[in-house]
């Protein structure tokens, strides 16, 4: 068992308040040590950050590309080491983590460094412009211009670690700037591994660096400290409220990927291969990271006149999943992240019978142990004013509801604060791309829970604010700068 330092300015520094324990989801066992950051020891990370900042900022593009090539390489090359720590510290099934984890984080970092080879200047048309008591009159040239935006905190979640810091440290590296990540205290070893890999890449000292702690503390004072200059976080939306709002005592700029509670509408004229195509869509609420994932359909809204259909669909997939060890391979359904998390979700569904629901399958713990488990879950005769319907879950758990026509169906689907991903299922692609534009969501799957890794990703409404993925990650962690001169 290995007991980690912080990852601060290229070497590793041991943590003066000392270690806490990181625990296996599934076997409740330590997998290692993760260090307490102290006020000071944040402080230092942000000042690395700061000193690298003037160097790595005016890098040639093509040599931070060269570096960001590498790591993704490295990343690869280290996928035997870090693929069964992640799956320890996650929870994930090892299908999961050996398909999902490291090679998207790999995936990432290749994109970005292509990004960093992308314009970074938009040219303007001249423009005759007249006289005045400011200035002489004359043809005036123009251009915006993206420069870094200075040293970024990247506060990230549970669910994809490395995953999740890569969309975010790739882009900001790519665009010069410097990093400090904070990841999320339940599973932090892989991305505290990324120190030494990302060092023996080329990336000089400094400009990533990396702190933990079991608690909010460490958090606080990244957001709170004023050589920062922005913000990025994925989470709760209640933990990202607060970060706006001491972000915005500094100006610090913000980008937030916040909570979902993705609505899966089944239209009355789904035919019955749409209809499979929605159940095995929805049904990945429970077979991808046990419904760990903020875009996941966990509401699913249909057509009255196919509802018992979809229900008794939604019956059979969840009772073909198995659940248990996650390094067994004919395993689909692992444990949550911690026992407070599967404590939260079993509160909710019975919640949910308390006010009226039918649990169609699942709901009781299962006879499982050690480990945090929450069985394949299907609710049904669930009303849009309960509980189980509005709030988040992050669970294996699926709600389903009715509706009679579209309208009732939008109102549904709209009617929660939040709005990340959404989906429809049509036999018309036109009247679902319709559909779509009345949704208050960032992202809509149209027959399809697949992503596109060039679109924008964000949320309206509590989901979130600002938007990364493909070359917009790369907008995300830039200022534009206009630069103006006479022709």
């Amino acid at each position: 068992m290995t007991a980690y330092g912080h990852w601060i300015d290229g070497s590793w520094c041991e943590p003066a308040q000392g270690h806490y324990a990181v625990v296996n989801p599934a076997t409740e066992e330590v997998v290692g040590e993760a260090p307490e950051a102290t006020r000071a020891e944040v402080a230092a990370a942000v000042t690395a950050a700061r000193t690298a900042y003037d160097g790595w900022s005016r890098t040639d593009p093509r040599e931070r590309a060269a570096v960001l090539d590498r790591i993704a390489d490295l990343l690869t090359e280290h996928g035997g080491d870090l693929v069964p720590l992640l799956q320890a510290e996650t929870g994930a099934t090892m299908r999961l983590a050996s398909t999902m984890q490291v090679p998207t984080a790999a995936d990432r970092f290749r994109r970005y460094a292509r990004g960093a080879l992308e314009p970074d200047v938009v040219p303007l048309a001249p423009q005759p412009v007249r006289a005045s008591a400011l200035a002489p009159g004359g043809l005036i040239g123009a251009a915006a211009v993206r420069r870094p935006m200075g040293v970024i905190g990247c506060i990230t979640s549970y669910n994809f670690p490395i995953v999740n810091l890569a969309g975010k440290a790739a882009p900001a590296l790519a665009m010069g700037n410097t990093v400090v990540a904070k990841p999320a205290p339940q599973d932090p070893l892989a991305c505290l591994e990324l120190g030494p890999i990302l060092k023996e890449a080329g990336l000089p000292d400094g400009v990533f660096n990396v702190v933990t702690g079991s608690g909010a503390a460490a958090g606080e004072e990244l957001v709170s400290h004023p050589d920062v200059d922005m913000i990025s976080f994925t989470g709760s939306t209640a933990v990202g409220k607060k970060i706006a709002e001491s972000a915005g005592r500094s100006m610090k700029r913000t980008l937030m990927e916040l909570g979902g509670k993705g609505a899966a509408i089944v239209l009355g004229d789904a035919d019955d291969k749409t209809v499979a195509s929605a159940i095995r869509a929805v049904g990945s609420v429970w077979s991808f990271h046990s419904g760990q994932i903020c875009t996941a359909p966990t509401r699913v809204l249909v057509h009255r006149s196919l509802y018992e259909k979809v229900v008794a669909g939604l019956k059979q997939y969840a009772r073909a999943l198995t659940v248990g060890d996650p390094v067994d391979n004919s395993t689909i359904v692992g444990p949550l992240i911690s026992a407070a998390q599967r404590d939260r979700v079993e509160t909710y569904i019975a919640g949910a019978r308390e006010q009226g629901a039918r649990i169609v399958v699942g709901g009781a713990r299962p006879d499982l142990k050690p480990g945090f488990y929450v069985p394949p879950t299907l609710i049904a005769d669930v009303t849009p004013d309960m509980t189980v319907a509005r709030e988040e879950l992050f669970g294996p758990v699926v709600v389903a509801i009715p509706f009679d026509d579209e309208d009732e169906a939008v109102r549904i689907a709209n009617g929660t604060s939040y709005g990340l991903y959404d989906y429809v299922f049509s036999s018309d692609a036109g009247r679902a791309w319709t559909l779509a534009a009345r949704l208050r969501s960032g992202n809509i799957g149209i027959n399809t829970v697949q992503r596109h890794p060039e679109t924008p990703f964000g949320g309206f409404k509590d989901s979130g604010v600002g938007r990364d993925g493909g070359s917009f990650g790369l907008h995300a962690y830039s200022e534009l700068q206009s630069v103006v001169w006479p022709s």
